[in-house]
């Protein structure tokens, strides 16, 4: 069985199944860490909902917290900050438009050789796919600025049906575009609720991992399981 990393033994697992063909993977905090960026994104979004309701920065950005744990309770899963910026009103399409300008992820990234050796790696054997609540231009310039730039077979991001993770409907179409069972394609990500926990209910295998030296371990979890083919 594939050791889950910092996951554990959560009994929501889904164990490996022989053979993987493809991998998803998840973006931002999966690829890179940075939380620095991190807090830049929640910035701008507290900028544009405290433009939008009129309130001061920081009873917006206590708001959209709120917000967050709130859903997360009524919802049982983890609520993105993208559901919490609906949710008080705002929209996704100028949400991300702010984004877009006033972001600068360059700012805080610079590629890691081990991450990009590991996915030029994966990328011979396993159909490689990112899928991600980013917009495709910031997608492209993280990429860019991680030097992974045109090391995936396909990305999927916010604009495929501007419904973030996790929600049924896109995955379903991301699985479909894969083209291969769920079985066999491997969801990676840093957040259970968010990126792996409805994968694992279609019956994909998953891999949660929340810092770089975890996802390293990627490639030897994956060829030891492979082995046993």
């Amino acid at each position: 069985m594939l050791d889950f990393g910092e996951w554990g033994r959560s009994a929501d697992l889904v164990e490996l199944r022989p053979t993987i063909k493809a991998i998803v993977f998840d973006l931002d905090g999966t690829l890179y860490v940075s939380r620095e960026l991190g807090r830049e994104i929640f910035a701008c979004a507290t900028r544009y909902l405290a433009g939008l309701r009129g309130l001061p920065a920081e009873e917006t950005g206590e708001l959209i917290r709120t917000t967050r744990r709130r859903l997360t309770e009524e919802g049982g899963w983890e609520a993105s900050l993208s559901a919490a910026i609906m949710e008080l009103g705002g929209e996704l399409t100028e949400l991300h438009r702010r984004f877009v300008a006033e972001l600068e992820p360059e700012r805080f990234l610079v590629p890691d050789e081990r991450v990009v050796g590991l996915i030029t790696a994966l990328a011979k054997p396993f159909d490689l796919s990112l899928y991600t609540n980013n917009n495709r231009i910031l997608a492209d310039r993280i990429l860019a600025a991680t030097g992974l730039t045109g090391l995936f077979h396909r990305e999927f991001t916010i604009e495929e049906t501007w419904r973030p993770k996790p929600d049924r409907v896109t995955l379903e179409r991301v699985l479909a575009a894969v083209g291969h069972p769920p079985e066999r394609v491997l969801f990676v990500g840093d957040r259970e609720d968010i990126d792996l926990r409805l994968p694992a209910s279609l019956g994909c295998p998953i891999y949660r991992t929340r810092t770089i030296e975890v996802f390293l371990n990627l490639a030897r979890l994956i060829d030891e399981e492979n082995a046993h083919e």
